[in-house]
């Protein structure tokens, strides 16, 4: 099933670090307090931050005491059940069906895979039947923009865009009406993300939130996306764009190229953001939809039943 060996192939590194470390540990040994202590230290290594440590640790620790906890399997299966529930929180499709047009407004700082995720966002709604139509609010980055005329191109769906300097608010609000005007279903805009002048991009953010919503454009869904090999530092930026824009949903790229996947534990439990998708590789069909369940599943290596 596709989706589910999507899921396998982004957390490949982080079960590699966290359940290698785990059976290493307890693989051949009853339990001890030495084993207990490399348990949380494969669980802090994975990211998964220190109040989610404590709280899965709490849990394996009681239950060692009660004298239910000896062999691998069920040690594996605690932790997977307190991930499942922690995640559980965030569980929550995209839905672009109800508003037309459904305006999405992608934010996150440079090099996370921003552009690249409105591509893939974009070919993923176009496959279920959705007419897309993109805009480049990004103008002081020339590159940005060229990257997403040539995906614009590729993916045969139309691009509104300004000169290098424009307001982005005016990109925004030209496209929101561009969408309009052809009734298309869903506007993706990319925006800008420029560390060094966090305070000016996040009132450009509030700009183009302000400038849409005065006109009943939305934006419907503040989509934020983190770079999962950045770790805890993934967690400050959900933490400052969301206090800054109220986000509302989380994509989560390049997951397959990190052992930190665990961040997204701190990240459920402390800001409660509905996680969208994950990015588990460069292809165009390489966004999946979030599941805790499924996610959980694969970071432990338990076979999904049915």
């Amino acid at each position: 099933m596709r989706f589910l060996e999507g899921i396998k192939k982004g957390l490949a590194k982080t079960r590699q670090e966290l359940l290698g470390r785990i059976e290493r540990t307890i693989r051949g040994r009853e339990l001890d307090e030495e084993a207990l202590e490399e348990i949380e230290e494969a669980l802090i290594l994975s990211d998964c931050g220190p109040e989610t440590v404590q709280r899965i640790m709490g849990r394996i620790r009681e239950r060692w005491k009660r004298g239910e906890l000896n062999r691998e399997g069920e040690i594996k299966e605690v932790v997977r059940e307190e991930i499942e529930e922690i995640l559980s929180k965030v569980d929550g499709p995209l839905r672009t069906d109800t508003f037309r047009p459904f305006v999405i407004l992608t934010v996150g700082v440079n090099g996370v895979g921003k552009t690249t995720t409105v591509a893939k966002l974009a070919f993923r709604l176009l496959k279920e039947g959705r007419s897309v139509l993109l805009g480049a609010c990004d103008t002081f980055r020339a590159a940005a923009r060229e990257q997403l005329e040539v995906i614009a191109r590729r993916l045969g769906v139309p691009l509104v865009k300004q000169k290098e300097g424009s307001d982005p608010a005016a990109v925004a609000f030209d496209a929101w009406k561009a969408c309009l005007a052809r009734q298309m279903d869903v506007l993706i805009l990319d925006t800008a993300g420029r560390l060094h002048t966090r305070a000016n991009l996040m009132e450009e953010m509030k700009k183009i939130k302000r400038v849409l919503a005065k006109e009943g454009g939305g934006p419907h869904e503040v989509l934020l996306v983190l770079d999962a090999t950045q770790g805890q530092n993934a967690i400050v930026q959900a933490r400052t764009f969301h206090e800054a824009l109220g986000v509302t949903g989380l994509v989560v790229s390049k997951l397959d190229g990190t052992a930190k996947g665990g961040f997204l534990l701190p990240i459920a439990s402390s800001l409660g953001i509905p996680v969208r998708f994950l990015g588990v590789g460069e292809g165009l069909e390489d966004l999946i939809p979030f599941e805790s369940s499924a996610f959980s599943r694969a970071l432990l290596s338990v076979d999904e039943e049915g």
